[in-house]
């Protein structure tokens, strides 16, 4: 292995890590943002579009053998960049309906989605231990919403629905990339999806609030959004993962709600109770616990 592989390969854990916690700034950064007044939707859009230009940078840096020229690889990655379009925006409008940490452990149920999508494609087959760790999740849910109560609980039905379509664009985003994966590389990937988020986001978000943003004061804000949380953490993140185990991948992503919560908590006076605690422990260490289930089969197999 040549030296520049055996020092990323020395900090792949650590490349993954900040990324998850560049995906959990994400959240507070968005919450605040929209506490200001800007759309949610054009938020998405320059974290998309930002992103785009720091992907763009690093397939001109990695041209070869990119797969450009395979139709494969331009439908997966749309369908892709469709996935991240909508984990995108569903989860900025999480946020704006109720909390950071109830929206980012929501979207974390992604890998539940995952598998759902599978058993009904015949991907995967089901099980008595993968029902029951679904099962958990939906508790954790009900625990970390509120929903079993008589009032509005502790968000509304409204975030509670974008919360759970963000996870679910994520899955999609999940086939995607995997099925885009053996026609090209992943900056062309990248570059590809992030292109389609900007093309969907940019028929339906509010045009003249969008113009706006480059000349306010909230456009540093914007910045570090789109460079740290739409372009440099897919980099820092795709680099990390192709040297560390998938099992290590899936614990460390949980530093992703876990940063939102707290950013939640310390800097925009949003607080959790002892019950949604316990529901948002139930989510992450069940899903976690099956995404390391499922990474060890995939090594098993190949």
């Amino acid at each position: 292995m040549p030296i520049h592989a055996l020092q990323l390969a020395r900090f792949s854990a650590v490349f993954v890590i900040l990324a998850a916690l560049f995906w959990g700034l994400s959240g507070g950064l968005a919450a605040l943002l929209m506490a200001f007044g800007w759309d949610a939707l054009v938020v998405s859009f320059y974290r998309g579009a930002i992103g785009l230009i720091f992907v763009l940078g690093w397939l001109a840096r990695r041209s070869r053998h990119s797969g450009l020229s395979q139709w494969r690889l331009w439908l997966w990655s749309a369908i892709a960049g469709v996935g991240v379009a909508g984990n995108f925006s569903f989860y900025f409008l999480s946020i704006n309906e109720g909390s950071v940490a109830v929206a980012a452990t929501l979207m974390y149920c992604a890998p539940v989605f995952v598998y759902l999508i599978s058993f009904a494609c015949g991907l995967e087959k089901p099980s008595i231990q993968k029902w029951t760790a679904m099962l958990v999740v939906m508790t954790g849910v009900v625990l970390l919403t509120g929903i079993y109560t008589q009032d509005a609980g502790f968000t509304t039905m409204l975030g509670i629905s974008f919360g759970l379509l963000s996870g679910l664009s994520y899955a999609v985003f999940i086939f995607g990339f995997k099925y885009a994966a053996p026609h090209g590389s992943p900056q062309a990937i990248l570059s590809i999806a992030l292109a389609v988020l900007v093309l969907v986001l940019i028929g339906l978000i509010d045009t003249e609030q969008a113009i706006d943003v480059p000349g306010s004061s909230s456009w540093p804000l914007f910045a570090i959004l789109g460079i740290f949380g739409g372009g440099v953490s897919f980099i820092l993140y795709i680099v990390g993962l192709k040297y560390t185990a998938p099992s290590v991948a899936a614990v460390v992503a949980m530093v992703e709600p876990v940063t939102a919560s707290l950013f939640g908590v310390a800097v925009l006076n949003q607080s959790l109770t002892g019950v949604q605690i316990i529901g948002m422990a139930l989510i992450l260490l069940t899903v976690t616990s099956l995404s390391i289930y499922s990474g060890r089969r995939r090594s098993v197999e190949n």
